[in-house]
């Protein structure tokens, strides 16, 4: 399987690993029967996300899609963080093997995830998910339609 040198480079040097313990958000994505489990921590400031670490168990796609999303989302505000997709996610990456997009799909749902969390804490009603940009492999969990 062939890999972007992209995807190489945040699989071997990930951006923003950790956890941030007094985050605003936390949202974890996985699928358990491939193993891959995604943590998202957000800050937020004045509706700007500040700071956003990751922890991610999987394939170094999912590593790099968990990278690339948090350097996607850094400093975008609440929404223009949630409008970012999991096929711009892939994209940033120079594409991912489509055995492995449901690793850019599990990024976007961490997101997602960690927004809600913030949103909650808030007081404020959860935003309702939308079905994924790409049709997702069989091997994953997701089952959305295109739309």
């Amino acid at each position: 399987m062939l890999y972007s040198e992209i995807v190489m480079d945040h699989f071997q040097n990930p951006r923003n690993v950790g956890e941030i313990k007094d985050a605003d958000g936390v949202g974890e994505a996985g699928n358990p029967r491939c193993g891959d489990i995604m943590k998202i921590y957000i800050k937020v400031e004045n509706d700007h996300i500040v700071d956003i670490k990751f922890k991610t168990f999987g394939c170094a796609s999912a590593i790099a899609s968990s990278s690339m999303a948090t350097e996607l989302v850094m400093g975008k505000t609440i929404e223009e963080a949630w409008n970012i997709t999991n096929s711009a996610v892939a994209k940033a990456l120079d594409g991912l093997p489509p055995i492995k997009m449901h690793c850019s799909v599990l990024a976007e749902e961490a997101i997602h995830g960690a927004i809600n969390d913030y949103r909650r804490r808030q007081g404020l009603e959860p935003w309702e998910d939308k079905s994924h940009d790409e049709l997702v492999d069989e091997h994953s969990h997701h089952f959305h339609h295109q739309g």
